[in-house]
């Protein structure tokens, strides 16, 4: 039979490649250590880890199992802190994940929000360059929600928060072939076609707004050029602004006083934002949730200009097919 602890043990051997560091950490002996993961390799039917001259690596079945020893530890902790949240929310801790972008422009307001309401309360942030390592790193119990664009399949309970808004980011003073010029006022969109044959600050592949701007400037029918890639999703308004090309960005990651020209794109782009758990959410999550869902703000007074929707409540309307959505589980 396997025990928690011996899923805690494996989990901080492979995290140290190390059963003589595993053992420091854990306040254990070293025979103790090796005793309870040979307990669990014989519960499982399988060797896990590999012993090397200088380190320990898992072998494929320790691979297989790693996802659920974490998600099983993960479990528990909630489980401990939805029994703290029973008499209050008093005390635990609230382990958050989301993607760069949101990490950037709508979590500190609300984080500071929670901090005033619930001081008691630790927040670990756990952040991801794509919506697919979110989504991973959720599956494998990881965090207790997730903030982000909508996860594709997710079965697990979600909290819609509206729709993302965003903007083209372009040097000052005309620098950009003069589309702030006379043309049109200073807070007409700008058509993306108009851009075609910029190159433009582009993110790292890795980065899931890469995929956010391929694919607007592919429906506006061209491939975009690369002037630079950016792992840094806060320097592509920056690097825009200095002259190095258009830039494709979140509305709420621009900085306030921002120097460089913000304008709408033509087509909008857009994506949905939503809270997402892996199971029906404790009285903990759910509070933190519906703070979230009153304090976002979707789209800031600097893209707000003509904006559809404006930036009054901070949200520009639900998502786009959001009856598919499913919402149970967030009250």
């Amino acid at each position: 039979m396997t025990t928690l602890r011996q899923f805690e043990y494996l989990v901080t051997v492979v995290d140290t490649g190390s059963f003589t560091r595993a053992a420091e950490l854990l306040h254990v002996t070293q025979p103790a250590l090796s005793h309870q993961v040979r307990a669990l390799e014989k519960a499982v039917g399988g060797q896990l880890l590999e012993r090397l001259p200088r380190a320990v690596r898992p072998t494929p079945m320790g691979r297989a199992v790693l996802p659920h020893a974490r998600a099983a530890l993960a479990d528990a902790e909630r489980l401990r802190a939805a029994a703290l949240s029973a008499a209050g929310l008093a005390g635990g801790e609230l382990e958050l994940a989301t993607v760069y972008s949101v990490s950037l422009g709508l979590l500190p307001p609300v984080l500071r929000a929670w901090r005033a309401a619930h001081p008691e309360v630790r927040i670990r942030l756990r952040e991801f360059a794509h919506t697919e390592d979110l989504r991973a790193a959720m599956t494998a119990g990881q965090a207790d929600v997730a903030v982000g664009p909508l996860p594709t399949g997710w079965e697990g309970p979600i909290r819609e928060l509206g729709v993302e808004e965003f903007v083209l980011v372009l040097p000052s003073g005309g620098a950009d072939g003069g589309v702030d010029g006379p043309e049109g006022p200073d807070d007409a969109p700008v058509p993306l076609a108009a851009l075609a044959g910029r190159d433009w600050v582009h993110y790292a592949p890795g980065n899931g707004l890469a995929d956010v701007l391929d694919a607007a400037c592919a429906e506006a029918g061209f491939r975009p050029g690369v002037a630079v890639r950016t792992e840094q999703t806060a320097a592509a308004p920056l690097l825009a602004a200095a002259g190095l090309g258009p830039a494709l960005v979140p509305a709420n990651i621009v900085p306030p006083g921002f120097d460089g020209l913000v304008r709408r794109p033509e087509p909008p782009v857009r994506r949905p934002l939503v809270a997402y758990t892996r199971t029906r959410p404790d009285a903990l999550t759910t509070a933190f949730v519906e703070l979230l869902a009153r304090r976002v703000r979707l789209l800031p007074d600097i893209a707000a200009g003509g904006a559809p929707g404006g930036a009054e409540g901070g949200k520009t309307g639900g998502p786009a097919g959001s009856a598919d959505v499913p919402t149970d589980g967030f009250s």
